[in-house]
């Protein structure tokens, strides 16, 4: 069933500017008439004249709206400069409501634009059906959906504009939850690369789990790329790195590793390179984003370890990789565990405790519970020393600083970090970076 109804009169035609009060009247009488009670939230939007906001004008519409009682509270104009800006308030409209299923009423010339601006600014989390204005004139017309398709039919320079234009008025919006801020880690020298860890501060997300500075985007979650890769920009502009030449690990909560210049897998938790000026990047909202860097054979990596990555040893992994790859010594390398979710919070079943419990019954609380607590840090640490890193060069602050300078408990710090565990499925990302400096 229609959650919300979307009116574009943005772009009408020349010969029906002069009309646009009765369309809207026509088009809302269909709505009231023909939606099941509750009526839909409905949308409306127009286009707003430069200026005519510092000048005090009213909205032109509001006098084809004061007859729909039905609608009523549930009935809003939103006017803006551009689609991209109108379109993205509408979004925030629904993502307040949670409303995913929306019907789409605008000129039929307007259409393949509007699928462009749509795919850009949501993701498969929504359902659009579209309705030609001029037809939407009785009920028979307002059940008639044309579904969301695949594909657009624009010319490609058109396609560029509406992403330009998306990608402008996001730039324009003002960061959320105060300034950006990156965590770096004092084991890794400066002077050789450049790394971080990022927070939850100085994006541009705005629902309340993803919000602010979330870095992933997914099908099942209500942020889409365009948002992150602005988020991205934002990161990359405060810490120094070119976004263009930015790669980040496509998980599979497995242990393949990908060698930058190679032939990149099509799943893989692990990343490594010794090319410079290149950005590598491993995600984690509980999972731990762990960085390596060898300030002799200036080579670096980047791991996502989750509870299923940690047990495969996704982190010796990619420690061996940097030795077969770039022919790096063992005790050169240095480990970062950054913001993940802490034995004080961690829970997993019985069975997948067990094998937490065989590589040390320490990483292990509460052992003979249901759901016993998990140490997937000191699960991780215990890995690398066996393989040959060096305890010292292991920066893990919830064993060596207890100041909590990197590794916090994401689930313990809402205000700081994104976390699955305490979020639930709409949840945000944060990243741990690493380059070699040029």
């Amino acid at each position: 069933m229609v959650e919300a109804v979307l009116i574009d009169l943005f772009s009408l035609p020349a010969n029906w500017q002069n009309n646009i009060q009765g369309l809207l009247r026509n088009t809302l009488e269909t709505i009231e008439k023909c939606t099941s009670i509750p009526a839909p939230f409905v949308y409306v939007m127009c286009c707003q004249r430069q200026g005519s906001e510092r000048n005090g004008e009213k909205e032109p519409l509001l006098p084809a709206l004061k007859d729909f009682q039905s609608l009523k509270e549930r009935l809003e104009v939103v006017p803006a400069l551009t689609t991209a800006a109108a379109l993205y308030t509408v979004k925030q409209r629904l993502d307040q409501k949670d409303l995913s299923i929306i019907q789409v009423i605008l000129p039929t010339l307007r259409k393949d634009s509007m699928k462009v601006y749509i795919d850009n600014l949501f993701t498969a989390v929504y359902q659009f059906e579209f309705e030609d204005l001029q037809v939407a004139s009785d009920c028979e017309a307002l059940h008639i959906a044309e579904p969301w398709s695949e594909g657009q039919t624009l010319p490609v320079q058109d396609v560029a504009l509406i992403r330009s234009e998306i990608q402008m008025y996001l730039e324009s919006l003002p960061s959320l939850k105060g300034e950006l801020t990156i965590l770096r880690s004092s084991l890794i020298p400066d002077d050789i690369f450049l790394h971080g860890f990022t927070t939850r501060t100085g994006g541009i997300s705005y629902i309340p789990t993803l919000s602010s500075c979330n870095l992933f985007s997914s099908s099942k979650r209500r942020d889409p790329q365009v948002v992150v890769k602005e988020n991205l920009r934002r990161l990359a502009n405060a810490a120094g790195f070119n976004p263009e030449t930015f790669h980040r690990v496509k998980i599979d909560h497995a242990n393949a590793v990908c060698v930058l210049g190679k032939t990149e897998p099509d799943n893989y938790d692990g990343i490594i390179t010794n090319q410079r000026g290149v950005t590598i990047a491993a995600p984690g909202a509980d999972c731990i984003p762990v960085l390596f860097a060898d300030p002799v054979r200036k080579a670096c990596g980047a791991a996502h370890s989750g509870w299923k990555g940690t047990l495969l040893g996704v982190s010796m992994a990619t420690v061996n990789a940097m030795v077969s790859e770039y022919g790096c010594d063992v005790k050169d390398i240095l480990v970062v565990l950054g913001p993940s979710v802490g034995p004080c919070c961690y829970k997993l079943p019985h069975e997948s405790a067990k094998e937490f419990h065989r590589i040390d019954p320490k990483c292990v609380r509460l052992f003979d519970s249901a759901t016993p607590y998990i140490d997937i840090r000191r699960a991780t640490r215990i890995l690398l020393e066996n393989g040959g890193i060096l305890p010292e060069n292991i920066q893990d602050d919830s064993v060596t600083d207890q100041s909590q300078n990197i590794t916090f408990c994401t689930a313990c710090h809402p205000d700081k970090f994104y976390s699955h565990f305490r979020d639930g499925t709409n949840f945000g990302t944060q990243i741990g970076f690493i380059s070699i400096k040029d």
